[in-house]
């Protein structure tokens, strides 16, 4: 691949290993991360002169570029008035400063400098260069001024002797002391009150003599000037500084004008006469005068739009024109506010509601800041945000410029949005409820003026008319598509989602609509009718595959309508192509009732091609799934489209990471099409990715309680013999017998594997300890496999829980210790209780302490289950709280359990505040916001943001029906979850020490996730870095900006080699924790240490000097996607038996999954296939992580995906597979076990245990589909590990295709899916996974003929 230059850069040759001429560059990007901006460009010297002047040099640093202009400006106006003084200035954008020659340009220049300028210094590693090159030189320059910045940079401040030298300590001064009153008084108010205070304080302190009074008068009027941005005030605060700070310019005595004022907060219009700071005002003229003129009348929609206060006075507003113009063109009036103070809730709150009066007066919010809406980069006050957005209760949108990069330079970047600001810009503002980041100005890499985008403004307009159509349309005339998923391309998997029931959903959605006026036909009365409806095609006359045919898009329609169906060709030929497709005609399936369209997304389309799933890259949509958006647009014309749970295909589709182009796919399919989503609440990292690529407001759904997996069969009776044991054991003769039959049991159930200590002769022989032991160790095994948390059947929809659902949910919270509510575990608090701790219990196999373990968990089932009780209605269900947990007379009823289970001293001063806090989530858990949610966005009102995750871990996940965010990225990984890391590492390293002659691995390669990530806080993060021998380094506003090594005295073991492979999703939300982990390897790799002790630096010397690359570019081990490709592609061929052999799936994992992250150059993902394949042949163990009760191992098929442990062997020249483990830390107890252990386990605990099989079951048709798809992702352990024993394939005969009564229910219930199911069997059989009788296979090629008979005659 070739790229061209780019404002003079060179162009540099990308090898297939990434590295170019000069070893791993990446072309067209000589800035830091993308920004390719010269500050050569913005250097200005003064022209010749007649007459001597006085030379004053300027240096400035700044986050954004709006200042350029008006700084060069000003400094182009001294220079040319020929008066005793000229300027010299140099100009820096912050990211400039990431590259090396930069920064030593910038240092050059600071050592001739009269004056630096510092803005908006926000960036901590940024920041610390700032320090460091200014902080030898600030004596020495004449002044220093900077203004809000981080405050080691605030620090630097020097006017005379002004300085800012004592802040974040705690001032002695009376000012000191009346400022931090007010800052804890007010909070966000206080930046504000600062505002007002500026405009006040020059006045005073001029009449104050001393000169440390006329400094602070001089830094005050510094920061009114820059607030007032134009060029003449730029100019005059140069003149000023100059005069009184530049030594020998006071005497010329230079005319030096007073600041000129502008409102902080108010209202501009490019056409009034001036900026209101009255709504009353601002109304008048604009009904009166302006509305006329430009055909606005009191019908129009009107628009809320929130404007940087910067952009204003620095006459940086073109791209506000623009936007403000689009929408006045289309009929809409508007109201553009601003605030100096980045606190927008105040303006908010006075400009956009009908004076006097708590009516809005917008009907949709668009900020085109990207700032959170209180508190900007600094620091946020999202609650306040909240509060203010909750009482407007109207969409709102937050739409951002570039800022870091060039137009070029964004348009051409795979990655998209820089990831500085998507951390500032998106995900912060993502927390205040925003949804549509979509870019609306680029910036010009020459003047640093912001450039409008016009199809961006056309795009933002258009979908910000369509949330106000929303507001203002009657029920009854609006349009809605609910689209269905079908994943993987299956009539059986019609209406595939998450732990959800679609249709039994979808089937409450239509009711709830029709009960607020909607127009929606004749609903079928029943979920199988209208599940009926879509999946069968009434018309054919013959039995037919086809779901329902909803419309025929003839191929000339279909190109008249499709803007793009050209860029479609490449991959996938001329229209109309072979999937949804009838030959002649584009086919979109569905059904259509009244004004609500229920649509069948198309697939991907490659799921089942080997040669498109080698691709490094993914496909663009086939012709089908653009016909299917297309018509959704332009034939129904709908004014809304519901996504139908977790997730489809649409938001995954080639384009950028973040901020669309018009190239991106999931840009051009959504258009401006409103989008809700309805999205699990435990997967914040895909619903993240919803609302950035395809413009969704999200919507959370609860997915099935969680309750313990319990025990079953032989199991069971393993455990009745134990209990038998427990009353005998001081019977030696008795004991020994029924020690022997406990093994025998335990045998038969296949613990043998995971009970390595069972004797091989009888136990009549063992003492009474050794007895013991090996009941304890069984006992043990039962009591995991028992206490497994596992969720049971599918939600629906707007379903209050049972009481029993509510009670496992409480139960587990309860589990939990939460220090900084100053909660401990129940568990805990009973385990303290008789004098033991909870973690020895955890640990132990001892006989006594299992049974005790076992005691203490069933009291917490029967305490909590106590206090919930008598709140169930008639069916069982919890629809309100009915009783309070202290209304007993004299103790709660949680308290009379206990002490009758034997936990009579537990400290009530501990339980009642625990009890009071499940209260209060009990409340949480029932409240019905899902539905009401959709019914209010559908009106055109606000999602309130809440954060998704794991309900347990953190229960502010509850009540769903919340637009669900991730985190800000900057914050994890968190101090909690660093501690539990190094836990997880401790025992990994343990075990490998335990099974290896004391040595520990010299490299593990670990699997990241983005939703595993969120939701732990970044505890698979801080297991890499806790590898490594490194930790994590706040800055002084508590983000996450830098590593630190930990020495080798304190980490007491060697430095572990990592190879990392991140999902796509985590590449996408958290590649500043990319960004973390690539720094930490390559410090390790340059600290001086022996070999034997940090195997980072072993391996990368010997990379180095093999390869002849430098020793930074050799310690490359963080490795993920192509930019905008997801997934190794191995799992979607596994599901879809689109492969030939393991070497074409290695192949898959190995083309997709080499694509190197790079700290030094984090502009792109770079190609480093050899790299990869180099670093992957060190690996001698790899893990992943289980984060959650909600989804296991074999639930999806991620897992699967980014196991490698066949692929390593390959590559080894030993060809040895890896060891291989799971970190579970969904329960308090931290386990590490290996990866047969875990499928053992999850087989056990769900794929054959009758109680969640039964779950699924009832629930009919989407349980068989559930069921079918785990069975699958079990067998892809078999493909990628050898991790499947043979009993688990057994089993599973047994129970699903032996007995009669289970495959008549499955198959009534979702032929296809048992056919699939049938298949997974046999193909596991066929290709060497499963050895069994022929008569089980002959068995199983009946039943799939006997299935096929079946599906046609349902087709009949």
């Amino acid at each position: 691949m070739v790229a061209s230059p780019s404002d003079g850069a060179r162009a540099v040759v990308l090898q297939d290993d990434g590295s170019g001429e000069d070893g791993w560059s990446m072309a067209g990007a000589p800035g830091g991360l993308f920004t390719a901006s010269r500050p050569e460009d913005r250097h200005i010297e003064p022209p010749p002169s007649s007459k001597p002047r006085r030379l004053i040099k300027v240096v400035y640093v700044v986050l954004e570029s709006q200042y350029q202009s008006a700084l060069s400006t000003a400094a182009r106006a001294i220079n040319a008035r020929e008066g005793d003084v000229a300027i010299e200035m140099s100009g820096y954008l912050l990211e400039e400063l990431r590259q090396e020659h930069n920064y030593e340009a910038f240092k050059k220049e600071l050592e001739h400098t009269n004056i630096f300028i510092g803005s908006l210094i926000f960036v901590q590693e940024l920041a610390d260069k700032v320090v460091a090159a200014v902080s030898p030189l600030r004596d020495r320059i004449d002044a220093c001024v900077i203004f809000p910045s981080m405050p080691a940079v605030m620090k630097l401040n020097k006017l005379g002797s002004f300085n800012m030298g004592q802040l974040g300590k705690t001032s002695t001064s009376p000012i000191g002391q009346f400022m931090r009153r007010r800052r804890e008084q007010q909070g966000v108010d206080f930046e504000s009150q600062m505002l007002r205070l500026l405009r006040t304080l020059p006045k005073v302190l001029k009449y104050l003599p001393n000169d440390k009074a006329q400094d602070a008068r001089s830094f005050m009027l510094s920061f009114q000037y820059w607030l007032g941005g134009s060029a003449d005030n730029i100019e005059n605060l140069i003149l000023m500084i100059a005069s009184k700070y530049v030594q020998g310019v006071g005497q010329f005595r230079l005319q030096v004008k007073d600041p000129v004022l502008f409102p902080d907060v108010g209202i501009w219009h490019p056409v009034a006469p001036k900026m209101f700071e009255d709504i009353t005002e601002y109304l008048r003229w604009y009904e009166t005068e302006h509305a006329p003129r430009a055909r606005l009348t009191d019908t129009s929609p009107c628009v809320g739009v929130v404007l940087q206060r910067s952009h204003l006075v620095t006459k940086d507003d073109c791209h506000y024109v623009s936007f403000l113009q689009a929408l006045e063109t289309r009929g809409a009036k508007v109201i553009p506010i601003f605030s100096g103070a980045l606190d927008f809730s105040d303006p908010l709150n006075r400009f956009f509601f009908k004076p006097n009066a708590s009516t809005p007066l917008v009907d949709v919010v668009v900020s085109l800041t990207g700032f959170a809406l209180v508190g900007g980069p600094a620091k946020q006050d999202h609650p306040r945000a909240v509060e203010a957005l909750l009482k407007l209760n109207r969409p709102y949108i937050c739409s951002l410029p570039l800022v870091f990069q060039t137009f070029d330079e964004w348009r051409s970047s795979e990655l998209g949005l820089h990831p500085i600001q998507t951390a500032l810009q998106v995900s912060l503002p993502e927390l205040d409820g925003a949804i549509e980041p979509v870019i609306f100005a680029g910036r010009d890499g020459f003047t640093g003026r912001s450039i409008p985008l016009h199809d961006r403004i056309e795009l933002l307009s258009t979908r910000a008319l369509k949330w106000a159509r929303l507001r203002r349309v009657d029920n009854k005339e609006k349009k809605i598509v609910v689209t269905v998923f079908s994943f993987p391309p299956d009539k059986g998997n019609v209406g595939t989602a998450a732990y959800l029931d679609v249709f039994g959903s979808v089937h409450r959605v239509l009711l709830a609509l029709k009960a607020q006026g909607y127009t929606v036909g004749d609903i079928p009365a029943t979920v199988d009718d209208l599940m009926e409806s879509v999946l069968h095609d009434r018309e054919a006359k013959i039995g037919s595959p086809e779901l329902n045919v909803l419309y025929r898009m003839p191929v000339s329609e279909y190109e008249e309508r499709c803007e793009y169906h050209e860029m479609l060709r490449e991959h996938w030929g001329p229209p109309p192509g072979t999937l949804n497709s009838d030959g002649q005609n584009l086919l979109v399936f569905g059904a259509q009732f009244g004004n609500v369209a229920i649509v069948v997304q198309p697939s991907f389309g490659y799921e089942g091609d080997p040669m498109r799933l080698l691709f490094a890259k993914s496909a663009s949509p086939h012709h089908g799934f653009a016909a299917c958006y297309t018509w959704m647009h332009q034939c129904f014309e709908a004014d809304v489209v519901i996504h139908f749970g977790t997730h489809g295909s649409l938001e995954f589709m080639p384009g950028k990471q973040v901020g669309m182009s018009d190239e991106c796919y999931p840009d051009l399919l959504i258009g401006g099409l409103p989008n809700l989503y309805y999205y699990a609440a435990n997967n914040p990292s895909e619903a993240t990715i919803a609302k950035r690529r395809s413009y969704a407001g999200i919507i959370s759904y609860l997915t099935p309680p969680a309750e313990n997996a319990g025990l079953y069969k032989e199991l069971k009776e393993c455990q009745s013999l134990i209990r038998e044991y427990q009353e005998l054991r001081g019977k030696d003769s008795r004991a020994a017998a029924l020690c022997d039959a406990i093994v025998a049991t335990a045998r038969a159930c296949n613990l043998d594997r995971d009970v390595p200590s069972l004797p091989q002769e009888g136990a009549t022989s063992l003492p009474a300890e050794q007895r013991d032991a090996v009941v304890g160790a069984v006992y043990s095994k039962l009591m995991e496999i028992e206490a497994r948390l596992l969720p049971i059947g599918l939600h629906t929809i707007g379903k209050p829980p049972t009481a029993a659902e509510a009670v496992a949910t409480l139960v587990n919270i309860a589990a939990v210790d939460r220090p900084e509510r100053n909660l401990k575990a129940l568990p805990r608090i009973l385990a303290e209780s008789v004098g033991r701790d909870i973690e020895e219990l955890y640990r132990s196999t001892a006989l006594d302490d299992v049974e005790l373990l076992n005691r203490i968990q069933t009291a917490c089932r029967n305490a909590v289950g106590a206090a919930v009780e008598r709140s169930a209605n008639n069916e069982g269900r919890i629809e309100r709280i009915v009783f309070s947990l202290f209304s007993d007379t004299f103790k709660p009823a949680y308290s009379r359990v206990l002490e009758a289970a034997g936990f009579g001293r537990c400290a009530a001063k501990e339980l009642r505040p625990l009890f009071e806090y499940l209260q209060v989530c009990l409340e949480q858990v029932i409240k019905d916001n899902e539905l009401t949610a959709l019914l209010d966005a559908l009106r055109g009102r606000y999602i309130v943001p809440g954060p998704g995750g794991d309900p347990i871990r953190n229960p502010a996940v509850v009540p769903t029906g919340k637009n669900i965010h991730a985190l800000d990225p900057q914050s994890i990984p968190t101090a909690s979850a660093y501690a539990e890391a190094k836990v997880v590492v401790d025992r990994l390293l343990e075990r490998e020490a335990a099974a290896n002659d004391g040595k520990v691995p010299e490299t593990v390669s670990l699997v990241l996730y983005g939703t595993e990530a969120i939701k732990s806080f970044g505890q698979s993060i801080a297991q890499v870095l806790w590898l490594i021998g490194a930790r994590p380094v706040r800055d002084s506003s508590g983000r996450v900006a830098q590593v630190e090594l930990v020495p080798l005295d304190e980490l007491g073991r060697p430095r572990i080699d990592v190879v990392v492979t991140v999902s796509g999703i985590f590449r996408d939300l958290l590649i500043n924790q990319m960004g973390l982990m690539d720094r930490a390897v390559k410090m390790a790799a340059e600290m001086d240490e022996p070999s034997e002790m940090n195997f980072v630096r072993k391996h990368a010397l010997q990379q180095a000097e093999e390869d002849g690359v430098a020793l930074r570019q050799a310690a490359t081990r963080i490795f993920s996607n192509a930019s905008g490709s997801y997934s190794a592609n191995v799992g979607l061929a596994i599901e879809n038996g689109g492969w030939t052999d393991e070497q074409q799936l290695q192949e898959q994992y190995l083309s997709r999954k080499s694509f190197a992250y790079d700290s030094d150059r984090p502009g792109a993902m770079i190609p480093a296939r050899e790299r990869f394949e180099r670093a992957l042949r060190s690996v001698e163990v790899s893990m992943q992580n289980l984060d959650s009760s909600e989804i296991s191992l074999t639930d999806v098929s991620n897992y699967a995906d980014g196991a490698n442990e066949k692929w390593v062997a390959a590559l080894r020249g030993d060809g040895r597979q890896p060891r291989s483990y799971v970190a579970d830390s969904t329960t308090a107890n931290i386990a590490v076990r290996s990866l047969d252990e875990t499928v053992r386990l999850d087989s056990r605990t769900k794929l054959l245990n009758p109680k969640w099989i039964d779950g699924l079951v009832r629930s009919g048709y989407e349980g068989v589909r559930e069921l079918s798809k785990r069975l699958r992702n079990t067998m892809a352990f078999s493909v990628t590990s050898n991790a499947v024993d043979n009993w688990v394939y057994e089993d599973a005969n047994k129970t699903f295709f032996a007995d009669e009564e289970m495959r008549r229910k499955l198959m009534q219930s979702n032929p296809n899916s048992f056919r699939a199911m049938v298949t997974t069997m046999l193909e596991a059989n066929g290709r060497g996974y499963w050895e069994t009788s022929e008569e089980n296979i002959e068995r199983l090629r009946e039943l799939y003929q006997e299935v096929e008979d079946k599906i046609e005659g349902v087709e009949l």
